[in-house]
């Protein structure tokens, strides 16, 4: 079993939580998670759901021969397997030093204890005897296993009936359930585990520890009992010395769980009585339409399909006329097809848009060319009154690159005005001088 060891930040917080008596899930330090039973249709099949934790037990049986020192005793086997799917921390196919504590846990539990009368499981003394076999598969791990494990195979014990035989001398005969009636098992009593997790050498003690809680913990005490409050086993783990009394603190704790839990399998084991003799769904089939089971939960909203046709014309009837709709010229938006008798069609109004900005934008640059080239009336009287008087005029452009130097030739009438060629040659004689 390899498992991922926590941070110190972390435990580090979960040790100083539980010094403040805070848990995780807000519970108080005596407080058991929620509990839920759930029986199969077959007889003998449970679930069992301790918060997150969640376990399932199995009951079967089988003919076989006795043991040889006890030849009028049925047998009782248990077996806990701990599959990858409850937890990353569990390998298949190998049993860890875990399964073989919880397996050895749980037969001081329900056989050491006595719990069934296993000389009712005889069928022929020295031949013949029932052998009850108690599957319990881990589905879920978050703590606490022990308890949800004796709770399970209990609960599957006490549901689980086995087939009516007969014998005619040396022939046994075996009835289905369609037969006979299935016969229950003899329990004499219910022992239940109760688990209390200690921190800091047993200063603080916690009741029902979840997966985080018990990698923090110091040392662990299980205590199987009864309602009648009669302890069946004890045992701790950790190595850690217990006081006798913290020992009696958690057998009374403990007293009062078992008989709360106790009353919780009896309840559970009337209702799915009830509901077999009533013929109605019982077992997983019931859980099913409840959306017990599965992990998407959808709220469905009952609808009534009677009389939909005399609704659906009185809905018609109580209903105002609309306004009769004149088809009215509808803008063109660009971009938007209409398709219609009648209609306009605007595919191509955003392509002509372009067309025309794009005539707009070179008509305005070539205006602004010939702006360039022009010659105001103003500066034409001044270049011809120049002229006249025989000087040279020097004009500097609004330009901050190059500075204009217009020169005029001596006969004036043959000169060009106002063309952009003469200016630029007056330019280049005045800089060649």
């Amino acid at each position: 079993m390899k498992d991922t060891p926590l941070s110190n930040c972390e435990r580090d917080f979960l040790l100083k939580a539980i010094q403040e008596k805070k848990r995780l899930d807000g519970r108080q330090t005596y407080d058991y998670r929620k509990i839920k039973i759930t029986f199969g249709t077959d007889y003998g099949s449970c679930f069992v759901d301790l918060g997150k934790t969640r376990v399932m037990g199995q009951v079967s049986c089988e003919l076989v021969a006795p043991k040889e020192n006890r030849p009028n005793e049925g047998i009782m086997f248990f077996n806990i397997e701990l599959s990858p799917m409850a937890s990353p921390a569990f390998e298949q196919g190998r049993q860890s030093e875990l399964s073989v504590k919880l397996n050895r846990q749980l037969e001081r539990c329900l056989r050491n204890s006595k719990c069934i009368d296993t000389e009712s499981l005889c069928v022929v003394s020295g031949e013949k005897v029932w052998k009850i076999r108690v599957d319990v598969h881990l589905l879920n791990h978050d703590g606490n296993l022990m308890d949800a494990a004796s709770i399970a195979a209990i609960s599957a014990l006490c549901h689980f009936r086995r087939p009516d035989v007969s014998i005619q001398g040396d022939e046994v005969t075996v009835y289905s359930q369609e037969e006979r009636d299935p016969i229950p098992l003899s329990i004499y009593h219910m022992p239940i585990s109760v688990s209390f997790s200690f921190f800091q050498q047993g200063t603080y003690l916690l009741v029902d520890p979840c997966e985080r809680e018990e990698r923090v913990m110091d040392g662990l005490l299980m205590i199987a009992m009864n309602k009648h409050r009669e302890i069946c086993s004890i045992q701790s783990s950790g190595g850690i010395m217990l006081l006798k009394d913290q020992v009696m603190r958690c057998s009374k704790i403990a007293s009062v769980k078992v008989s709360e839990i106790t009353e919780l399998i009896g309840k559970a084991l009337e209702n799915d009585k009830k509901a077999r003799k009533a013929g109605g769904r019982c077992g997983f089939a019931e859980s099913i339409p409840l959306e017990r089971i599965t992990a998407l939960k959808m709220d469905e909203t009952p609808m009534e399909m009677m009389d939909v046709t005399e609704r659906a014309n009185d809905i018609v009837q109580k209903a105002e006329v609309p306004p009769q709709m004149v088809q009215s010229p509808v803008v063109p938006v660009p971009g938007v097809g209409q398709v219609g008798q009648g209609l306009q069609n605007t595919w191509g109004l955003e392509e002509e848009e372009d067309e025309e900005e794009e005539d707009e934008n070179e008509g305005s640059d070539n205006s602004a060319e010939e702006q360039e080239g022009r010659v105001s009336p103003m500066e034409e009287e001044k270049y011809e009154k120049e002229e006249r008087d025989g000087g040279d005029v020097v004009e500097i452009s609004d330009s901050e690159e190059e500075e204009v130097v217009i020169l005029h030739p001596e006969k004036p009438d043959k000169a060009p005005k106002n063309t952009e060629s003469s200016l630029h040659q007056k330019a280049s004689n005045k800089k060649r001088q």
